[in-house]
């Protein structure tokens, strides 16, 4: 079995998901993976999380948070805690509508895909298995064309946008009561990680906020940690996780019958359709940003 390559250096000072805060135990430790590298982590009785690498450390051992000297970087956001293995050269990226007080802001689990990071946020920006993935949820047939759609590169807020993303779908959220046209703008925000915002079934004037963070745990597996912010004052939390989960379910086993489980950055590797517009611009950034973990290089 080969050795792992070290990160390289972007992704290596990027901060990255590792856990959802509250279900981190208060002086027990939790074990886990980020690129290659083992760590262990808890939170202390003020409910902050400590993160550290781990040496002989065991799931479930008691730990007095107090004595791990030696620890690394750490910020909680959005229901989740975030570290880094190098040294974080930038906050982590804004979403405003968390803080709203009348979402129901909840985390919808974190699972294991052996696939890679990129090759997760790849799918999560693809409208075009709507109907065949999540048939009569997110799409069915003959309902199956992605209209076309804008995608942008902003330099100024280092992102990938999509707008303009419409798909007729037949129950576009737990809320919803009939079939709608949905509006999606997708945002990638961080090699990593992808937000999504959907029309919102209950209130035309705003959107509903599903956000996808991935843990790369190797350049092979990572885990998927899922967020929703929501408008919805009918559907228990239970309701809303469980929608999501099935959604995620379903795309599951598709991500991890990709091959290679790495992404090609090489356009000619796979041949794209107009409907990937925002998977080519996604593919772009991350080789112009030099990202070669999960990757496979586009060939110079």
């Amino acid at each position: 079995m080969p050795m792992p390559q070290a990160p390289d250096p972007i992704t290596r000072n990027l901060w990255h998901v590792v856990a959802a805060t509250d279900e981190l135990p208060i002086g027990l430790v939790e074990t886990t993976l980020l690129l290659d590298t083992k760590l262990a982590l808890t939170r202390g009785n003020d409910g902050e999380p400590v993160v550290w690498l781990r040496s002989d450390e065991e799931r479930g051992d008691e730990i007095d948070p107090d004595t791990v000297l030696e620890r690394l970087p750490v910020r909680t956001a959005y229901g989740y805690t975030w570290t880094c293995l190098g040294t974080p050269n930038q906050d982590l990226f804004p979403i405003p509508e968390f803080a709203e007080p009348d979402r129901v802001n909840m985390s919808c689990g974190s699972i294991g895909i052996h696939v890679s990071a990129p090759r997760a946020v790849e799918n999560f920006l693809d409208m075009g298995h709507f109907p065949y993935v999540h048939t009569d949820i997110l799409g069915s047939e003959p309902h199956t064309e992605v209209k076309e759609y804008d995608v942008e590169v902003s330099e100024e807020r280092d992102e990938v946008l999509a707008t303009k993303c419409r798909f007729m779908q037949p129950r576009a959220a737990k809320s919803a009561t009939h079939a709608m046209e949905v509006e999606y703008v997708y945002r990638v925000p961080h090699p990593f990680c992808s937000v999504l915002y959907k029309s919102c079934p209950e209130d035309e004037s705003r959107r509903d906020v599903i956000g996808i963070f991935l843990q790369p745990m190797t350049e092979e597996r990572c885990r998927a940690h899922l967020l929703q912010s929501m408008i919805d004052s009918t559907s228990t939390i239970t309701d809303l996780r469980r929608f999501q989960q099935t959604i995620f379910g379903q795309d599951k086993p598709i991500l991890e019958n990709q091959y290679p489980k790495k992404l090609p950055l090489d356009p000619r590797a796979e041949t794209p359709i107009r409907a990937d517009k925002s998977a080519i611009a996604y593919r772009r950034w991350l080789s112009q940003k030099g990202i070669t973990y999960g990757v496979i290089p586009q060939a110079s």
